[in-house]
C-alpha cells in the first residue's frame, strides 16, 4: 500500500491478465502459464481462487458481459424513445469497432473456439447473447412493433453481421451499414409517426392537385 491504494487481489490480477490475453489472442491459444506470468501470481493462486482454466474463461466472459451491459445501458439512457435507443446500440458498436484494440465479439470468438456441447463457457456466451436479444425485443415492443420478437431477432442478426464483418474483413463501416439496414427494418416494422411531423410528411407526399385544392381559397 505504498501509494495509498490496496493491492489488487490475486483473483483480480488473474482476471485482468486473462481479459487482456484472451481477448487479444483467444481463449485456447493462451495457456495458463502465460496468464499466471502476466498476473504475477503463484500458480497455486489460480487453483485456489478459480479452480480451473474453464472457470477462468467463464469469469473473463462474465466480466465482458457486465461491461457490455453497462456500456449499452448508459448509451440508450441518452435517448427518449425506443427507436433511437435501438439505433444508439449500433452507434455504440461503431465506436467500438473503430478502436485499435477491437478484435471482434468476445463471445462469438470464445464460442467458435470451444466445443459444441454445453459448458460453462458456452453458457456464458449464450447468456450474453440472450441479454442483447431480449433487450432489442423489449425495445421493439416499446416502439410498437406488431411482431417485436421477429424484429428483435433480425436486429441481432444485423449486429452479429457487423461484428463479424469488422473482425474478419477489417470493415470499419460495417456498423454504419448495419445501422442503415436497421433503419429500414424499423421503418418496415414500426407504425408510422403521428402528430405534427407525420402530418407534415403526409402533406409533402400528397399529390400536387390535392395540395393545390387545399391551398385554394374557399368559394364565396
Amino acid at each position: 500500500m505504498a501509494n495509498g491504494k490496496p493491492e489488487a487481489s490475486a483473483r483480480d490480477r488473474l482476471l485482468a491478465a486473462a481479459t487482456e490475453l484472451f481477448y487479444a489472442e483467444g481463449v485456447h491459444t493462451v495457456g495458463l502459464d502465460r496468464v499466471i506470468e502476466r498476473a504475477g501470481v503463484a500458480k497455486e493462486s489460480l487453483y485456489s481462487t478459480l479452480g480451473s482454466k474453464e472457470e477462468l474463461v467463464r469469469a473473463y466472459l462474465a466480466g465482458r458481459a457486465e461491461a457490455r451491459q453497462r456500456r449499452v445501458s448508459e448509451r440508450i439512457a441518452r435517448y427518449d424513445n425506443p427507436r433511437d435507443r435501438i439505433l444508439g446500440i449500433f452507434d455504440l458498436l461503431g465506436e467500438q469497432i473503430a478502436a485499435p484494440t477491437y478484435r471482434g465479439c468476445a463471445f462469438i470468438n470464445a464460442s467458435a473456439e470451444g466445443p459444441r456441447s454445453e459448458t460453462k463457457v458456452t453458457r456464458a456466451c449464450s447468456d450474453s447473447r440472450g441479454w442483447l436479444r431480449d433487450l432489442l425485443i423489449a425495445l421493439a415492443r416499446e416502439a410498437g412493433a406488431a411482431d417485436p420478437v421477429t424484429l428483435g431477432r433480425r436486429l441481432v442478426l444485423l449486429y452479429d453481421g457487423a461484428t463479424i464483418g469488422a473482425s474478419m474483413d477489417g470493415d470499419l463501416n460495417s456498423a454504419a451499414e448495419a445501422r442503415a439496414m436497421a433503419v429500414a427494418l424499423l421503418d418496415e416494422h414500426l407504425p408510422r409517426a403521428r402528430g405534427a411531423d407525420g402530418q407534415r410528411a403526409a402533406a409533402t407526399n400528397a399529390p400536387r392537385s390535392a395540395r393545390r385544392s387545399r391551398s385554394r381559397p374557399a368559394a364565396r
